[in-house]
């Protein structure tokens, strides 16, 4: 119940919050595709890489490159810590205007992240923190110096697994993740964005599974009265080495 009573509010949070901003809101429809590496060290720790690139549809143009690190401690069987560094590189934020020039990004994050079963659903509560550095820029070119960025999000993330044998399996995905801003430089977009989220996962082997979904993305622009709203296809390759 409790599973069912967070989804349900999250979801009409994201629905009340477009329906007041119906007449500024940008419909996009994006592509990406990323690359999900899990390291075991051992069974405590791992390291956790990662390559996203991000593109536009219509029409067909860079979006986003991303690429994160992070290191992972897993606390309990329920409890997992990590941190780690991401990098972005921003070509544009609309497909029809190409800077000539990319935007990057320097994140630092660090996250707690907490597990429970409720019957056959693994419910997972991710509670991040990001310190982003966004190298400052015009609409013609980059300027010195960056500004700095605080956000806090909290991600609620259901999955069921339908089929399983010792070296496949599939699953179904269900998410919500709402973002919140801070800081000085904060003012009219404190509300970030809300990410919703469904998927299938198929394992195909112990060591690699294939991931699609849909992501549906609502972001708040810093003027506070422009929104994105973007309809993402998302494909994962996960790949899971064990030293």
């Amino acid at each position: 119940m409790k599973f069912s009573k967070i989804f349900l509010c999250l979801f009409l949070f994201s629905i009340g919050v477009k329906a007041q901003t119906e007449k500024n809101v940008d419909k996009q429809s994006l592509f990406w595709a990323r690359y999900y590496n899990q390291l075991e060290l051992n069974t405590k720790w791992s390291v956790h890489t990662e390559i996203d690139n991000r593109i536009f549809i219509n029409p067909v143009t860079q979006n986003t490159f991303v690429s994160r690190i992070q290191l992972r401690d897993k606390v309990t069987d329920r409890v997992e810590l990590g941190a780690g560094f991401a990098y972005f590189s921003v070509a544009t934020q609309d497909p029809e205007v190409e800077n000539g020039f990319h935007i990057p990004e320097y994140r630092f994050q660090q996250d707690v992240t907490v597990k429970q079963a409720l019957g056959k659903v693994n419910l997972t509560h991710r509670y991040l923190l990001e310190q982003r550095f966004v190298h400052n820029a015009s609409k013609l070119m980059l300027e010195d110096g960056t500004t700095f960025y605080l956000r806090f999000r909290y991600r609620i993330q259901g999955d069921y697994t339908f089929c399983k044998n010792e070296k496949q399996y599939l699953k179904g995905i269900l998410s919500d993740e709402i973002m919140i801003n801070a800081g000085s430089k904060i003012i009219k977009n404190t509300f970030d964005q809300n990410r919703l989220y469904v998927a299938l996962q198929v394992g195909v082997s112990p060591a690699i599974a294939l991931e699609l979904g849909y992501l549906n993305s609502f972001q708040e622009r810093a003027n506070g009265v422009d929104y994105f709203n973007r309809d993402i296809i998302r494909f994962s390759f996960i790949h899971k080495v064990k030293i």
